[in-house]
């Protein structure tokens, strides 16, 4: 079993190509499924012995131990793709997790700004500093393409196309796609990259970074979350905005000044449909809010 899932994790990360955050997900919920085994069976059973009832025993625990439907559902997934592989590298001659039932999830709806709360972040950060116009073009770029964090830091300098005002971006699954950038965003970037400085001692893979930190170096993630915890405070904004709040709002925006489903289903990489579908819910919920707030006869009488 766990040379099975040793390999698993060497595909995820040679063949997918998969993130470390990704690698480190999978491993966690496996060595978690290892540990069931090992505190309710007599020997580690291998893929090929394991049943679907002691999967499911594995699932009742999850839920017994009190985890968020949430979390159960990542396991579950983690444990299909897991034995997914095991069956195409024969260990096992069927998934036994495919039968596993998904719980049903509430659907919550995304945190987003509004324009004003928008235009007051991207205020926040320093004109007079490198770190500020650093700060200033990464907000301002994560807004107007509605970028994830990870997309963001892998920019490199060829990726800006300044002429089409337009950026390469490198999504999930190693997928690619183009998106446009507003003038705020252009200009943001040319004030930054007017100051940017590379260290000296760094590879060319960190030296073709967009975005560097104070060392010069490739920023990471974790660094643009640090900074925008900081501009969020500064703001007076709600303090679980996130990096990923910039893409919601981006997309809210999008569909409330016109824009169809599927353009932006496209500008955001979603590879379903349905993933994009949750903004306007987020839309109706806003219109909604907004009727009953402005129509004399929206509202119960007292």
């Amino acid at each position: 079993m766990q040379t099975a899932i040793e390999g698993f994790l060497r595909y995820l990360r040679i063949e997918r190509n998969a993130s470390p955050l990704t690698l480190k997900s999978y491993g966690a919920d496996l060595a978690d499924l290892l540990e069931f085994f090992r505190l309710s069976e007599d020997r580690l059973p291998s893929p090929a012995t394991i049943s679907i009832a002691q999967l499911r025993a594995f699932v009742a625990d999850l839920h017994q131990r009190g985890y968020a439907r949430s979390t159960v559902a990542r396991r579950l997934a983690s444990l299909r793709s897991f034995f997914e592989y095991c069956r195409r590298e024969k260990l096992v001659e069927s998934n036994p997790a495919r039968a596993l039932r998904t719980p049903r999830q509430g659907r919550r709806l995304p945190h987003f700004l509004n324009t004003e709360q928008v235009a007051t972040l991207l205020e926040t950060p320093s004109k007079e500093q490198p770190s500020g116009l650093r700060d200033r073009a990464i907000l301002e770029t994560l807004y107007s393409a509605g970028l994830r964090v990870s997309e963001l830091v892998a920019m490199n300098l060829e990726d800006w196309d300044r002429d089409g005002n337009i950026v390469r971006v490198r999504g999930k699954g190693r997928k690619e796609r183009i998106a446009p950038i507003g003038r705020f965003a252009a200009a943001s970037l040319s004030n930054w990259l007017a100051v940017r400085r590379p260290a000296s001692d760094i590879s060319p893979v960190e030296r073709d970074a967009i975005f560097l930190n104070r060392f010069g170096r490739r920023l990471t993630a974790r660094s643009v979350g640090r900074l925008l915890e900081k501009h969020i405070a500064a703001a007076g904004l709600d303090q679980i905005t996130s990096p990923h709040t910039l893409r919601h709002s981006f997309a809210s925006h999008m569909l409330d000044g016109g824009a169809d489903l599927r353009s932006v289903q496209e500008l955001l990489g979603h590879k379903s449909l349905t993933t994009t579908q949750i903004y306007t819910h987020v839309s109706t919920r806003r219109l909604r809010e907004t009727y009953e707030r402005a129509h004399p006869h929206a509202r119960d009488p007292k």
